[in-house]
């Protein structure tokens, strides 16, 4: 083995020796309960006995939050000091001695516990004890000692609102034992991240209305490690079901993502799992109502129409929620029918390198690579309800690293400042030219990026859009102080399945289709309304798959019902183009089957049978075509080409427009009836006294 000298003289004439001398003289050297331990200067208590394993007991305390310090259930006692210190909100001095199991230690906390116990509430969820328990009398500590109203007791929601969420709607009123959590007068928590305070409440103060009253924590089973397809940043969560029904969902730590929070639309959507679900094959009779059938008509009907069509008269649409064992296999058999008109339902320019290039079409910078960003150009979207994990992320950095934000395209709350610089399109050719006064910000930027929402991309002037974006980007890259690695075109998606889709060479949009409309179409969850039956012929056969009666369903002649994420193993890519996968929770309901092994089945009596039977053996396909959707998550980063758009001469539509709805963009939001609630309390702008809210 290599040993280098004990002194070792660098350039510079310093030697390790004094280097780690002086790393070592920076650190404190404090004691836990007699045990040394050194810290960095500015450590708190709670973190120096978290380094030596020693668990301080915390009500308020949050790590991603500001120090509340108003639980007082950490108070430990430092030798030589008079009084118990809050072990959260005191940072150590040189030579303490933390005392966290000392008789006064033990005093402080009961008291505490005491005072907490005194307001402990009286509509305990489930309890035959209700009113008449110790807990609700004063305390098993010394009972009936303290008689007061009952009330909230802490404000850590107050933090999360104004630091993660954006808002200052959340927060207390009065003091002592009047002391009340709430929105200060009769109003909704307006917030697209309100339901993270259910889990931030250590106490159940602040609890979930859906799930209330409906199942008990080891009641459920959980799903630990699966995903949320609602939109496309991919948050982790756990799913907690009962009964082949799930009750609850929530965050799982991710800290590149989502870290823990999840959006109000993923916690609050799975109730639209189990309606208008399609639950058994169906065709259309004579008289134009759909009737159920088996699956071995159906499966038989499908087949022989796409046997009786030519490879140019077969099309196929996917839509939002669709996984990538889904899509390859949808390709490869319309492949083998020697058809290749497969489309999404989202638009993306295909002028210039269009979507062969994955740096046109993904979040390059990466969600978490925000953080390192100074300066950040939002283009045509609305972060806030496409993607409001991310938004979250730039009010993070706008926070606590003076990001400064500017916006074009239609003005709209952010939850942080920023300059908005117009809502034309024109705006964009003046900052690709240099002649805006936003360029010299630009110019200055070290770690610039540009985000464009997959909204404006939908517009008929998309390409000329896309082509000033790549253009400020570039010009912003080739600045001497922009480290040449540092990624500036981003793309925000708001669905799902388009980056998957991309990348396994699917058309996005569908002009091809309406240009030519074919005799058969199968629509693979395609529920956003995009082709209708007055785009295709009156002979055209419409197939449609999926598991919700959406938009899709209605004007098929035959459906095969599918299952939901909840509902099979599948694999994602979301908007920054990593790989990830949902787990199976509960058993999809009926005759339901996982959506590749439906057109395996097709394929099969078609005479064009897919070569693989297994899902292992699906992911070794979806290898071949493209190997980053397996490399569960882990980002394949995207090399960033010189682009050469080139800016058409066409007039730009006049505003830049942005996603209005949050609550209902997919067909599980869709059916879901607390986002329904949601979408009332929002329109009419004020909560009535009887209105169900999130928490």
């Amino acid at each position: 083995m290599l040993r280098w000298p004990v002194v070792r003289r660098t350039l510079l004439g310093v030697s390790l020796r004094t280097v780690a001398t002086a790393t070592a003289s920076k650190l404190v050297e404090v004691f836990v309960d007699g045990s040394p331990v050194l810290v960095e200067p500015g450590t708190t208590v709670m973190q120096a006995c978290e380094k030596l394993g020693v668990q301080i007991p915390h009500f308020c305390y949050h790590e991603r939050l500001s120090v509340a310090g108003n639980c007082r259930m950490c108070l430990v006692e430092i030798e030589r000091v008079p009084k118990p210190v809050a072990a959260c909100a005191m940072p150590v001095m040189k030579g303490w001695n933390i005392l966290t199991n000392s008789d006064k230690t033990r005093r402080a906390r009961e008291g505490v516990m005491e005072f907490l116990l005194a307001n402990h509430p009286l509509d305990c969820p489930i309890c035959d004890q209700g009113g008449e328990c110790d807990l609700q009398s004063g305390g098993p500590l010394l009972p009936g000692r303290v008689r007061s109203a009952k009330g909230a007791i802490v404000d850590i929601q107050g933090a999360f609102a104004s630091e993660v969420a954006g808002v200052e709607d959340l927060g207390t009123t009065g003091r002592g034992n009047d002391l009340q959590i709430g929105t200060y007068v009769e109003r909704m928590f307006m917030s697209e991240l309100s339901g993270n305070v259910i889990d931030l409440c250590p106490v159940g103060a602040l609890t979930s209305k859906p799930y209330a009253f409906t199942a008990r924590p080891w009641e459920t089973r959980w799903v630990e490690d699966s995903i949320d397809v609602l939109d496309a940043v991919g948050s982790n969560i756990v799913v907690s079901t009962r009964e082949g029904e799930v009750m609850r969902v929530l965050p799982r730590l991710h800290d590149d993502i989502n870290e823990e929070w999840i959006s109000d639309k993923t916690r609050f959507a799975y109730d639209g799992l189990k309606r208008q679900r399609l639950t058994q094959p169906m065709v259309r009779s004579a008289s134009g109502q759909l009737v159920a059938t088996s699956w071995e008509d159906v499966l038989t009907r499908v087949a022989g129409a796409l046997q009786a069509a030519d490879g140019r008269e077969i099309a196929a649409v996917v839509g939002g929620l669709v996984d990538a064992e889904a899509l390859v296999a949808l390709k490869d058999m319309l492949n083998r029918l020697n058809s290749d008109t497969l489309c999404t339902e989202e638009v993306f320019p295909m002028e210039g390198a269009g979507s062969d290039l994955r740096s046109n079409y993904l979040l390059n910078t990466g969600i978490a690579g925000i953080e390192e960003a100074d300066l950040l150009l939002l283009v045509g979207t609305n972060p806030r309800y496409e993607a409001a994990l991310v938004n979250a992320r730039i009010r993070k950095s706008w926070l606590h690293n003076e990001l400064q934000v500017a916006l074009v395209g239609r003005k709209v709350d952010l939850t942080y400042t920023y300059e908005h610089l117009g809502d034309s399109a024109k705006i964009l050719l003046e900052i690709a030219a240099g002649t805006h006064p936003f360029s010299k910000a630009l110019a200055e930027a070290k770690r610039p990026i540009v985000i464009i929402g997959s909204s404006v991309l939908q517009r008929e002037d998309g390409a000329a859009v896309m082509g000033a974006v790549a253009s400020i980007s570039q010009n912003a890259r080739n600045n001497r102080e922009v480290d040449r690695s540092w990624k500036v075109l981003n793309v925000l998606h708001r669905v799902a399945s388009q980056v998957a889709a991309l990348d396994l060479g699917y058309k996005p949009g569908v002009e091809s289709i309406r240009k030519n409309p074919p005799k058969v179409l199968f629509l693979l969850g395609a529920d956003a309304g995009c082709i209708t039956r007055q785009d295709l012929a009156d002979d055209s056969l419409i197939i449609y798959q999926g598991h919700h009666g959406d938009a899709g369903a209605p004007m098929a002649d035959i459906i095969l019902p599918g299952a939901a994420y909840t509902e099979k193993c599948s694999t994602y890519v979301n908007t920054e183009g990593r790989a990830q996968q949902t787990r199976v929770a509960v058993t999809a309901p009926g005759m339901a089957r996982e959506d590749w092994t439906i057109i395996r089945a097709v394929s099969e009596l078609a005479g064009v049978t897919l070569p693989y039977d297994t899902l292992d053996e699906v992911r070794d396909r979806l290898e071949e075509c493209a190997p980053n959707l397996v490399r569960y998550d882990d980002i394949e980063e995207a090399n960033y080409f010189q682009q050469a758009y080139e800016l058409r001469d066409i007039p730009f539509s006049p505003p830049l427009l942005t996603v209005k709805d949050f609550y209902m963009t997919d067909p599980i939001s869709r059916a879901s009836q607390t986002m329904a609630k949601c979408v009332k309390a929002v329109t009419e702008g004020a909560q009535a006294v009887d209105e169900p809210s999130i928490c």
